[in-house]
Order: C-alpha cells, then sequence, then structure tokens
C-alpha cells in the first residue's frame, strides 16, 4: 500500500505543477522522468506539442563506466543541453513532475546549466 500511496501523492504534485509550469516557443519545458534504474530527459513545446530535443540513459552510445546514479542524471542532462544550444535553445523551465529538487533530478539540471541552458 506504501509505494500506491507514493506514486499517487507524486501524481497530485506533478499536477499541482504542470498548471504553472507550460513550455512556450521562448521557453520550452524541460520534463524530467526518473526510474530506479534510468534517467530521461526532453524538452517539449507544448504550444505546438512537439519534443525538440532528447536525452535518456538508455542510449546506444552512452557510457556505462559511470560510478553512480547521480553521475549518470548529470551526464543526461549533459547531453541533453548540448543537443538543446544545437538545436537554438537558450532557456527552458524546468518541470520535475512532482519529485523534490534533489539527487538525480538535481544532477540532470546542473549539467543542462553547464552545457549552456538557463533554468
Amino acid at each position: 500500500m506504501a509505494t500506491k500511496a507514493k506514486y499517487s501523492a507524486r501524481k497530485r504534485r506533478h499536477q499541482r505543477l504542470r498548471k504553472r509550469i507550460v513550455g512556450t516557443v521562448e521557453r520550452p519545458r524541460l520534463a524530467v522522468a526518473r526510474s530506479n534504474r534510468n534517467m530521461v530527459a526532453q524538452i517539449i513545446d507544448d504550444s505546438a506539442g512537439t519534443t525538440l530535443a532528447y536525452a535518456s540513459s538508455l542510449e546506444a552510445d552512452f557510457p556505462s563506466d559511470l560510478e553512480n546514479k547521480v553521475a549518470v542524471a548529470r551526464e543526461v542532462g549533459e547531453r541533453l543541453g548540448k543537443r538543446a544550444v544545437d538545436a537554438g535553445i537558450s532557456a527552458v523551465v524546468l518541470d520535475r513532475a512532482g519529485n523534490k529538487y534533489h539527487g538525480r533530478v538535481a544532477a540532470v539540471a546542473d549539467g543542462a546549466r553547464e552545457a549552456g541552458l538557463a533554468l
């Protein structure tokens, strides 16, 4: 029961956040998805409903020698930031999907900042 309550509480927090956070053409939304093993991040223009850039730890050329999950998340953020800058995106708004801004979610944001994105 505890797992179900935790999942539904995160979904409620995410719905509450999404009322305020909307990706526009000038400032698209950086959506972070976190599972137990992997990190996925994408930059979304909600007005057009399109994904502008994407990075994941599931990619074929992703390094497997990283020491922990936070390092994996930082690498995902750096890859996404580089791809976004190449696509002409300079600023995004962070959608943390109901998760705390801590640990792997913060590492994705920090990696994206290092690559040149403004959050």
